[in-house]
């Protein structure tokens, strides 16, 4: 690019100039935080208040997961036993179908992107919550590195199953190990594939052990060699091969790191005085509200209002409050 972006403003200016005509993003945990979705490795999560005694497994199975947690989600233990995942994720899986947790400003960016400017060539997100599908972007330009909580499968022979479906019979066969749910069965029973009948259909999340899915190596491969600018949003960069993508765009690509802290220098980025990546720090929703409202979409965003999260609705207001609208940004 002639002009290198250095800030929030000329990142906007440079989304919008001709120099700028293929956009991929990559998203981790960070875009989703003001969701309020728990983390499970986070303390007080998921897996840091595991009760194996609780999950219906052998003793040698419970005591695999008292050694380590993450022993839930290893594709050997689903193989052999599906419900430690099904009742340690139930809460999560039905908190999905009910929309207990909201696509942020975050998300909101990608779509509105697509919508603008048409530039979105992929988002390649980590995440497996499954927000990225509340927005109003075609499922084809999401690719769900490690699969998504919100898209269910047989993991034994692929056949699809309806997420609602899905969600009915876990509601119906799968105890409730957190007491939140009074009108869950006393005891699990096995949810059958439609198609093979073994009790393996889940969430298409990746399980230890497993492949990533297909989609990720083929998209990349074609999405990559003509990207101009690669977002990195939310993101530790320290999980392969989905942080690949940031030394496989070309060498002429802006590279933007939208994250608490910088990250990915030991995958060559360099942020250095008039080179091509740019750290932008704080949490994701304050930066992409800022990039929205630099791009001329605030009236866009008021309109989607009431669909956010809390902590995304109450940013949002405050911009709104203090008059800001698409009229007063017209540097773009």
């Amino acid at each position: 690019p002639s002009r290198l972006p250095t800030d929030v403003s000329s990142l906007a200016k440079f989304i919008v100039s001709p120099e700028c005509r293929s956009i991929a993003i990559l998203t981790g945990a960070g875009v989703s935080v003001a969701a309020g979705i728990p983390d499970f490795r986070s303390p007080g999560g998921m897996y840091d208040t595991l009760r194996p005694e609780l999950i219906t497994a052998t003793a040698a199975q419970r005591r695999a997961m008292a050694a380590d947690p993450t022993a839930v989600v290893l594709k050997d233990m689903f193989f052999a036993n599906a419900f430690p995942y099904l009742e340690v994720r139930r809460p999560f899986i039905l908190g999905t179908r009910e929309r207990r947790w909201r696509a942020t400003l975050s998300h909101r960016f990608a779509e509105l992107l697509h919508a603008k400017t048409g530039k979105l060539t992929r988002l390649y997100t980590q995440n497996i919550d499954g927000l990225d599908y509340q927005t109003a972007l075609p499922t084809e330009k999401i690719v769900a590195v490690h699969g998504s909580i919100g898209k269910v499968a047989c993991e034994g022979c692929g056949a699809p199953m309806e997420f609602d479906a899905f969600c009915a019979e876990v509601r119906a066969r799968i105890k409730d190990l957190y007491g939140v749910d009074s009108a869950a069965p006393a005891e699990s029973s096995p949810i059958p594939c439609p198609a093979c009948h073994r009790p393996l259909v889940k969430p298409t999340t990746v399980l230890f052990g497993s492949s990533l899915p297909a989609e990720f190596f083929e998209r990349s491969a074609e999405d990559l060699p003509s990207v101009d600018l690669l977002l990195v949003a939310g993101t530790s960069l320290v999980v392969s091969p989905a942080n690949s993508l940031v030394y496989r765009v070309p060498d002429s690509a802006v590279r933007a790191v939208i994250n608490a802290e910088p990250v990915g220098q030991e995958l060559g980025i360099r942020y250095s005085p008039g080179g091509r990546d740019l750290f932008l720090g704080g949490e994701c929703d304050d930066t992409f509200l800022a990039l929205m409202v630099q791009l001329g979409w605030a009236d866009d965003l008021a309109r989607l209002d009431a669909e956010l999260p809390a902590a995304s609705q109450k940013r949002l207001r405050a911009l709104l409050a203090a008059g800001v609208g698409d009229e007063d940004f017209t540097t773009v």
